[in-house]
C-alpha cells in the first residue's frame, strides 16, 4: 500500500509540474476540464461520454510521455544529437497522432450531434 501511495504522490507531483511548466500539458488539463460538461450532451450512452473523455486523456497520457523524453534527453545532453533529435521528434509525432484521433473521434461525435 505504501508503494501505491508513493506512485500516487509522485504522479501528482509530475501533473502539477506539467501544469506549471509544460504550456500543452496545461492547455490539456484545460480541454478536458472544458470537456467535462460539454461531452455529456454530446454522447449517446455512457460507453460514448467514456470516448470522448478518455481520447482527451489519450493526449494528455502521450504528452505527459513526451515530456520525459525530452526531459530526459535534455539531462543527457544539450548537444545536437541525430538520436537525441530522433527521439524528440518521434515523441512530438506521438502527440500529432493521439491529437488526431481525439479530433476525428470528437469531429464525428459532434457531426453526429448536429445532424
Amino acid at each position: 500500500m505504501k508503494r501505491w501511495i508513493a506512485a500516487f504522490k509522485n504522479s501528482v507531483a509530475a501533473l502539477r509540474h506539467g501544469f506549471k511548466n509544460e504550456a500543452p500539458i496545461r492547455e490539456e488539463i484545460i480541454l478536458f476540464l472544458i470537456s467535462l460538461p460539454i461531452a455529456p450532451f454530446i454522447a449517446k450512452d455512457a460507453w460514448h461520454l467514456l470516448l470522448l473523455w478518455s481520447v482527451i486523456l489519450f493526449i494528455l497520457i502521450v504528452e505527459l510521455l513526451n515530456t520525459g523524453i525530452e526531459a530526459l534527453a535534455d539531462e543527457v545532453t544539450l548537444e545536437h544529437r541525430d538520436n537525441i533529435r530522433i527521439a524528440k521528434d518521434c515523441g512530438s509525432a506521438a502527440v500529432l497522432l493521439a491529437s488526431l484521433i481525439a479530433a476525428g473521434v470528437w469531429a464525428i461525435s459532434l457531426w453526429e450531434y448536429f445532424t
